[in-house]
């Protein structure tokens, strides 16, 4: 391919006293402060925004209009997005009547480009229909990082995808180095490009059909009027449950259990709540129980292996899962809280809730009413409310927050130093537990059913809490007689007794035959970080199950995240329904 270089200076070009630009683009890309460098001030936030912001200001005798969007995972497909950043997406150009003249897609000019992102970028532009590209220039950031390389030799060196994409676009492309705002003729030469493509364009400008818009206008009310309603509903619970709190309530210990899917942030959120570093930030396959003094009183945190967030338990190793079930053992006698990690980030789909509603019905039913979800990267929120995002992903969210009871709470683990989310998020769990009537989450192993401690008239036999986190603790000397370990959604596991004596750990808790040859838990714990890596997982008396990366699985299709109609569903329509989309000014 020959890159094009276009004519900044061309003598058809017109000259706009009124410009409209909307930025787009993936997270970090640098779209808000390409958004302050064209604008000439700091007019947008630096920090991640779920919402549209809209900024204006005089740029080289001309009114420059800049809307700033939320932005995608730029190597996530589509599926993975929200839904309320897919409406902002397709709201953007609405909020600059009557319509953008210009839509720049930002891309860093430091990082590699792939397939992936080529993918991306196309299924979130499709949102606003093939329509879009006509009008679109690509936008280089980190234009410092070039060097003495020039644009049109990084664009041929990235190769074919890059390419496609610079062509899509007619060829159109500009670099910004958004580190010196002080060179003005980056932006002067920007603009010019853009009146340019205009002048190419006829003098128009895109414009989504009014009917889609109007549609998606109406869908975010209701929305809204829905999150507020969630808002007085939870805050109404809560008062009620505050009436139950018992002031010694507030000096007792409290014991938490963290689950969730991998990098859901289980890890950080103990760290958060404990207030220091505890938890080793990597994929492990066993529970870990930390301690610590927070706001007054003793918290113990027991942190889990995860599963894969839009995976069936089918496909979770049996190590994994009887950790699951062993964590409430960990903090006897028995957990009063588990929390449920959800990142706040990326899309909730039918999927999704199934895996959570196997993987906790492995610890029964019972344990909803001792859940609560919690909400990690809660920073990438912005000005939206976890209402608003409850009821923008639609019915599998929010059919697992009401089956938690309504309870959930955000966490922004990256500003620690706030200690007043910890704080709140430990009034709801006293909330909760007086709810419970002081009740806490306890399996009993000699009956092989799951059962809720109803205080000193009916002392528990929890399970014995020592440091050994595996057998020792799990009373296995009853468990072994047993013929199987029940496993919802699963086959029965035979447990062969185990040889161990006294409260020494043994050096295998017990031969799981989780692969034909009958592979050592021993051995199966130490290689656990490099079985999840492998391209499919041993499952025995199963074929063997290939699993692509978990952030871009192709067949992750998800629900409709409206009542009405999902966005992407809105997105496949605009094209068809575009009637006079390029009006001329």
């Amino acid at each position: 391919m020959s890159v094009i270089k276009v004519n900044t200076h061309s003598a058809d070009s017109l000259h706009l006293s009124d410009l409209r630009i909307v930025m787009l683009g993936s997270r970090w890309a640098g779209k808000s402060s390409s958004g302050n460098t064209i604008l000439g001030r700091k007019e947008f936030d630096l920090r991640t925004s779920a919402q549209c912001v809209k900024r204006q200001g005089e740029v080289a005798g001309r009114q420059v209009t800049v809307v700033d969007t939320p932005g995608w995972w730029e190597n996530y497909p589509i599926e993975k997005t929200p839904e309320l950043i897919k409406q902002e997406i397709m709201l953007s150009v609405s909020l600059c009547p009557p319509g953008p003249h210009t839509l720049l897609l930002v891309i860093r000019v430091d990082r590699s480009f792939t397939e992936e992102h080529r993918r991306s970028i196309e299924e979130h532009l499709g949102l606003l229909s093939e329509l879009v590209w006509s009008h679109t220039i690509v936008l280089f950031t980190w234009g410092d990082s070039l060097g003495d390389t020039t644009i049109e030799q990084h664009i041929e060196s990235e190769g074919k995808d890059l390419q496609w994409l610079v062509e899509k676009c007619g060829n159109r492309y500009h670099v910004l180095n958004n580190m010196n705002r002080g060179d003005g003729t980056q932006v002067t030469d920007l603009l010019e490009k853009i009146e340019e493509m205009v002048s190419g364009n006829r003098g128009g400008h895109y414009e989504m059909n009014r009917e889609i818009l109007e549609k998606i206008e109406v869908m975010k009310r209701k929305k809204v009027e829905r999150a507020d309603e969630r808002t007085k509903t939870t805050s109404n619970l809560r008062e009620i449950q505050q009436t139950f709190i018992d002031k010694s309530l507030k000096l007792l210990p409290l014991r938490i259990v963290l689950l969730g899917s991998r990098w859901a942030g289980k890890s950080s959120s103990g760290n958060t709540i404990l207030g220091r570093e505890e938890f080793i930030m990597r994929t492990s396959a066993q529970c870990v129980k930390r301690q610590g003094e927070v706001a007054g009183r003793q918290v113990t945190v027991v942190d889990t292996p995860g599963w894969w967030e839009n995976y069936p338990i089918e496909m979770t190793p049996e190590l994994i899962k009887q950790e699951i079930m062993l964590s409430v053992s960990l903090c006897s006698p028995g957990p009063h809280i588990l929390l449920l990690v959800l990142q706040v980030d990326t899309s909730f789909t039918e999927r999704h809730r199934r895996s959570i509603e196997e993987h906790l019905g492995l610890l029964s039913e019972l344990v909803w009413s001792h859940t609560i979800v919690l909400f990690t990267r809660g920073d990438c929120l912005g000005d939206t409310t976890i209402e608003q995002h409850i009821e923008g992903e639609g019915k599998d969210l929010q059919w697992l927050v009401e089956k938690c009871g309504n309870r959930y709470h955000v966490l922004n683990n990256k500003n620690r130093v706030d200690g007043t989310q910890v704080t709140e998020l430990l009034e709801k769990i006293e909330e909760m537990v007086a709810g419970n009537s002081g009740d806490y989450f306890v399996i009993y192993p000699k009956m092989g059913k799951e059962k809720i401690n109803f205080g000193p008239e009916e002392p528990p036999t929890p399970l014995e809490d020592t440091d050994h986190h595996l057998a020792s603790r799990m009373g296995l000397d009853e468990l072994w007689k047993k013929p199987s370990l029940p496993i919802k959604g699963a086959r029965s596991i035979e447990l062969p007794p185990p040889s161990m004596s006294g409260d020494s750990r043994p050096e295998t808790a017990y031969d799981e035959q989780m692969s034909e040859g009958g592979t050592r838990v021993k051995n199966i714990i130490k290689g656990m970080d490099e079985l999840w890596k492998r391209p499919s997982l041993p499952i025995k008396g199963a074929r063997s199950i290939e699993l692509p990366p978990p952030s871009m699985s192709e067949d992750t299709i998800p629900e409709s995240g409206y009542d009405e109609e999902p966005i992407s569903e809105c997105g496949t329509l605009v094209e068809s329904k575009m009637k006079g989309i390029v009006e001329y000014t």
